[in-house]
């Protein structure tokens, strides 16, 4: 029976995506405003993460970026920001666990959809890949079409 209580409160106060509070996970602010691209890597100088970096650091894209609501936020070696911002402790800690990632874990790129739901998901995603998918998203064909 103390074994049971103990797992439930155990299970009970595990950060999971339902149990993150709204104020500190700095994803719940941007649902219906923007599309969160989300890069954590255990590493600041890790291949993936500097390749993806580099690639959305390019002048020439920053109005891609823009026009698809794109917010892009990383965790590098345990240090979090979003556009460029550095994020507390907390929100980072937060974030990593409505991501149900660890800081310290395999590099992970997730792109948000406006609603909130993980669109794409890998180790290693490209540019292009992102904005295919995010074009074919029926809520940006509806903003191209009013635009």
């Amino acid at each position: 029976m103390r074994a049971a209580i103990l797992l439930g409160l155990a299970l009970g106060l595990s950060l999971t995506p339902r149990t993150v509070p709204a104020s500190v996970n700095p994803l719940s602010a941007e649902r219906w405003h923007s599309r969160p691209l989300v890069l954590v890597a255990p590493r600041a100088d890790d291949p993936a993460a500097l390749a993806l970096m580099h690639a959305l650091g390019q002048p020439d894209l920053r109005a891609a970026l823009a026009d698809r609501q794109i917010i892009v936020f990383t965790v590098l070696a345990g240090h979090g920001e979003r556009a460029g911002q550095r994020l507390d402790g907390g929100q980072t800690a937060a974030l990593l666990a409505a991501l149900r990632l660890r800081a310290d874990g395999p590099t992970t790129t997730m792109l948000f959809g406006k609603d909130g739901g993980v669109k794409l998901r890998g180790a290693e995603l490209s540019l292009p890949v992102i904005f295919a998918t995010i074009d074919r998203m029926p809520m940006r064909r509806q903003e191209m079409h009013a635009s």
